[in-house]
């Protein structure tokens, strides 16, 4: 059945996040800290294995700065942030409020790097960062479509000292509520539309008293399934996603200027993803970015594999 098959997949989109923070100055914010576009597929739907472990590799390439005003700024270089997720996911078979109760841990590995075209390499950090949990995830599921409720924190396990240049993590807590829907526009299940909405919620950086701006995460596809056995899926669509800061960003040393920028994300690509026998499923995710403001603006590349048990 295809709905069963969607089913299968269903753990590359489960909800991860790793510190996107930029290890330009210790007061620079430029991105919240999910990973976007991760969650682009099938968002809403639940994994039906008891244990389901994922790997997504995401790549982040920048080379273009933008101001407040969406203006291309004269500043040669490169930024990149490579992730490396590993998610655990547990479904237990209990209902709560008639939905299905999950958790999820992910593990990341992020190796980031700021180059000038002048001044050569300004900063670069590796290793363990900020790991993601899910203590609660529940999730209903009808004829023509799939929700999922969450709440999740992003603990600071990765490394960061005020004013280095090798971090990898952000250094701040990060509470976060997120929704994901998965709706089926024919009966057949062929044709479906996901989205995911998340808001971010962060603490005061420890070392800076800064107090980032909250975040407000958007993404989405539109997904169609041209290929279809009892043993194997194939789906390709449309994909994207969108960022915005929602308050300033406050704490010592931030001017005006500074907390009155919001920065603002948005990225159009495509996404393709094969499930295979034995819940193994595989994908690649592909988007552009554009009209981005007060931050840097590039595009990223995501490969994701997951398998259930």
């Amino acid at each position: 059945m295809i709905g069963r098959t969607i089913r299968y997949g269903s753990a590359l989109p489960v909800l991860a996040a790793a510190s996107m923070w930029m290890t330009v100055p210790s007061h620079a914010q430029n991105r919240g800290v999910y990973p976007l576009g991760m969650s682009a597929i099938n968002s809403g739907v639940m994994p039906e294995s008891t244990f389901t472990c994922s790997t997504q590799f995401l790549l982040y390439t920048r080379d273009q700065v933008k101001d407040n005003e969406g203006h291309t700024l004269p500043v040669t270089g490169n930024h990149s942030v490579i992730l490396d997720m590993n998610t655990i996911t547990w479904v237990s078979k209990e209902r709560i409020l008639g939905a299905r109760y999950s958790a999820s841990a992910t593990l990341p590995f992020s190796k980031n790097d700021l180059t000038s075209d002048i001044q050569g390499n300004l900063s670069a950090g590796s290793g363990f960062a900020d790991s993601y949990y899910l203590p609660v995830i529940l999730g209903w599921s009808w004829n023509r479509a799939t929700v999922r409720a969450m709440y999740g924190f992003l603990a600071p396990t990765g490394r960061f000292s005020a004013g280095a240049n090798d971090n990898v993590g952000s250094g701040y807590w990060t509470h976060a509520l997120s929704t994901g829907q998965t709706l089926y526009l024919t009966g057949n299940k062929r044709l479906s539309l996901s989205t995911l909405q998340m808001y971010e919620f962060h603490t005061v950086q420890e070392g800076t008293g800064v107090h980032p701006g909250e975040t407000f995460d958007l993404d989405y596809s539109l997904m169609y399934s041209p290929a279809r056995t009892r043993r194997f899926q194939l789906q390709g669509g449309l994909a994207g996603y969108e960022q915005r800061q929602t308050t300033a960003k406050t704490g010592p040393g931030v001017s005006v200027a500074a907390s009155e920028d919001r920065y603002t994300i948005n990225a159009l690509g495509f996404a393709v993803l094969g499930v295979f026998p034995k819940r193994t499923s595989v994908g690649l995710k592909y988007f552009k970015e554009f009209a981005n403001r007060a931050t840097f603006q590039g595009y990223s590349l995501q490969v994701v594999a997951s398998i259930g048990f």
